[in-house]
């Protein structure tokens, strides 16, 4: 009895490492692919605010001042994704931070000492759609998009290291407004298949891409008085799937 059990025992033993192997091959890492439910976003680019542009504004106090450069705009986006088949679709927030140094002018339009300073946080909500189905399905590796939303931006001029005050008003408000994105996207599994699974399998990012984008931004309140923070700019960055 003792000889019949050692027997069945070493058969058993014998037979796992070919069964190991059948199972194992059976999954084909090519194959693997966890699931997608949004992205993250991160880009910069010039954002050079219309504030010249402003109803009854007399003179080009953002040109006079901050030249005709733009300021350097960092944004980052989380995005959730409600629909996907022919292409994804869904909500996406974004918060950004952007700022302009200058030498403060003097009432007779010579420099001061003390440096100005606009600076501004850009919030966002927006609808999107991306059209990803020929990347994932043809193996085309360009993904365009669109997107459209509200805007609410935050911002204040600071004079030295006070917020500036001009007339007895605070230099400081907000201002709401819209805006309407279109881009198009790298996919860059493309390059490297075998990192982008390991990224995927390791850290659950499905596919990574390199995009660049152009936005339309209205944001002056739709048309009321005041500060223009409206702008149309281009943005360069990097999105990831998880």
């Amino acid at each position: 009895m003792s000889r019949a059990w050692a027997l069945g025992v070493a058969m058993v033993v014998a037979g796992m490492p070919a069964w190991a192997q059948d199972v194992v091959g059976s999954v084909d890492p090519e194959d693997f692919s966890s699931p997608r439910s949004g992205a993250l976003i991160f880009r910069l680019g010039g954002y050079k605010p219309r504030i010249d542009t402003e109803k009854g504004l007399t003179g080009t106090p953002y040109k006079n001042t901050f030249g005709d450069s733009s300021l350097l705009l960092a944004e980052v986006e989380l995005q959730f994704f409600f629909y996907q088949g022919i292409g994804t679709a869904g909500l996406g927030v974004s918060a950004g931070y952007g700022e302009k140094y200058a030498n403060a002018k003097l009432e007779e339009g010579g420099d001061a000492a003390e440096k100005t300073a606009l600076k501004v946080v850009p919030l966002g909500l927006n609808a999107f759609y991306k059209f990803d189905y020929a990347a994932f399905e043809w193996g085309i590796p360009l993904v365009p998009y669109g997107k459209l939303g509200l805007i609410y931006s935050p911002w204040w001029v600071t004079k030295g290291d006070d917020t500036e005050n001009t007339d007895g008003r605070k230099g400081s408000g907000g201002k709401w407004g819209w805006g309407a994105t279109a881009g198009v996207s790298f996919l860059l599994d493309v390059l490297q298949p075998r990192f982008a699974r390991d990224f995927d399998s390791g850290l659950g990012v499905n596919h990574s891409y390199l995009f660049a984008e152009y936005t339309y931004a209205d944001v002056d309140n739709f048309g009321g008085k005041g500060l223009v923070l409206s702008s149309r700019r281009w943005m360069f960055g990097l999105a990831l799937d998880y």
